[in-house]
């Protein structure tokens, strides 16, 4: 049985040709798929899904972090989450 010590994390990286978003560990990740809105967690199962627009928002205890994404796709592999969009920027949002 694991204790607090082996809390596992997901390993996040959200980049695009040009630019790196974020890269970074996480609770939690949501990102905005072809046909809606969809949440990753620890031990999810591997897949890859069709990005839409909208923003990654990544987790980690009290932080939060947002990126901007358009088009392009996820991977979730082994407790990775790879975000690979064909744009990258700001949320505009504080």
């Amino acid at each position: 049985m694991a204790d607090a010590g082996d809390a596992r994390k997901l390993t996040v990286s959200v980049i695009s040709p040009a630019s790196v978003g974020f890269t970074g560990e996480g609770d939690s990740v949501i990102v905005p798929a072809y046909d809606g809105l969809m949440g990753v967690l620890v031990g999810h199962a591997p897949m890859m899904v069709l990005l839409g627009t909208g923003d990654v928002v990544v987790k980690d205890g009290g932080e939060v972090h947002r990126v901007h994404v358009s088009g392009g796709l996820m991977q979730i592999l082994d407790d990775e989450v790879s975000v690979l969009a064909e744009t990258v920027g700001e949320t505009g949002e504080d």
